[in-house]
């Protein structure tokens, strides 16, 4: 049976907790990195969601706001990926989560710049493909999860076990957590950390709208669901523009006619801007269990103390 190791977490990060802030699309600015550093956790700027001279700007304001290791998140497929590499290595950033590619493209140049890579994986083929590359520890990411997620839709409690037998870099687990009880049942799973995304969505410090906030707060169980499976999968709270893009699946419109609906700045408009009707709402099932948004510190500190607690 693999062991829980939380140390190794901490002593990769160097970082009092094994608790990573997920590095979301328009909710992970400086403002939520740096709190969650402060606090004993892995703050995470989502650099998915900015131009390159956003992302050395929210470094710089981060930097500023904490001298605790704080992480990028690097979606592969964006765009303005060599110039946000540029940037990380200028900036000296001590870890980077890399996600949706092969890790093996910029695994190699970072890890020589002494930074410490991490890939987001959803199946153990996957996470043992990260080890080969170098990366230095991998997040198994169940179907639970908000955002992009894998097609398998293997859930937490599946994936972790599985993916902890199968490498031996370690394991941070993400999907589905939300708390202290959750996080203790990854760890029991083999996890040696955990990463929560939806959870900080509805912190004060998360740079997502209010209104984005307050729906995720009243969502329920069976009010997300997995689309866009032929595009990009990706979790997405039900609303107006989610039932186009069920509809439009429904009626097999085809890849084209999908990211023609899809459009551009979708996501920007429902969480960024608060367009709760047109917007593309990225969020994990937890969300049911999340009931009221509050300080970031306020929120590694109950899940610290409640995982401590059994």
């Amino acid at each position: 049976m693999v062991q829980a190791q939380p140390e190794r977490i901490t002593q990769l990060f160097q970082v009092q907790y094994p608790i990573i802030q997920a590095g979301m699309i328009w909710a992970s600015g400086w403002r939520l990195a740096s709190a969650v550093s402060n606090a004993g956790g892995l703050g995470m700027l989502g650099a998915g969601s900015m131009y390159p001279e956003v992302l050395k700007e929210q470094i710089h304001k981060c930097k500023a706001a904490t001298n605790k290791p704080f992480a990028v998140n690097l979606p592969l497929l964006y765009p303005s990926i060599n110039e946000h590499i540029e940037t990380i290595l200028r900036e000296k950033i001590p870890v980077v989560f890399t996600s949706a590619g092969n890790p093996k493209t910029y695994t190699g140049v970072l890890k020589e710049a002494g930074i410490k890579v991490v890939h987001v994986v959803s199946s153990s083929k996957f996470a043992l493909k990260a080890q080969e590359a170098g990366c230095d520890a991998v997040v198994a990411e169940g179907f639970e999860a908000g955002g992009h997620n894998g097609r398998e839709e293997t859930t937490s409690f599946v994936l972790i076990p599985a993916v902890a037998s199968a490498v031996s870099i370690p394991v941070i687990a993400a999907g589905g957590i939300a708390t202290g009880r959750q996080m203790k049942a990854a760890m029991i799973l083999g996890a040696s950390g955990v990463q929560i995304g939806s959870r900080f969505v509805a912190s004060e410090e998360a740079s997502c709208h209010p209104d984005f906030k307050n729906a995720v707060v009243n969502a329920r169980e069976g009010d997300t669901m997995l689309m866009l499976k032929e595009l990009t999968p990706v979790r997405l709270l039900k609303n107006p523009f989610f039932e186009q893009v069920q509809q439009a699946e429904a009626n097999c419109v085809g890849k084209e006619n999908l990211a023609a609906l899809l459009g551009r700045g979708r996501a920007k408009k429902g969480m960024f801007e608060g367009d709760l009707n047109e917007g593309e709402l990225e969020i994990g099932q937890v969300s049911a269990l999340i009931d009221r948004v509050q300080p970031a510190a306020e929120i590694v500190q109950q899940i610290w103390e409640e995982y401590n607690a059994l």
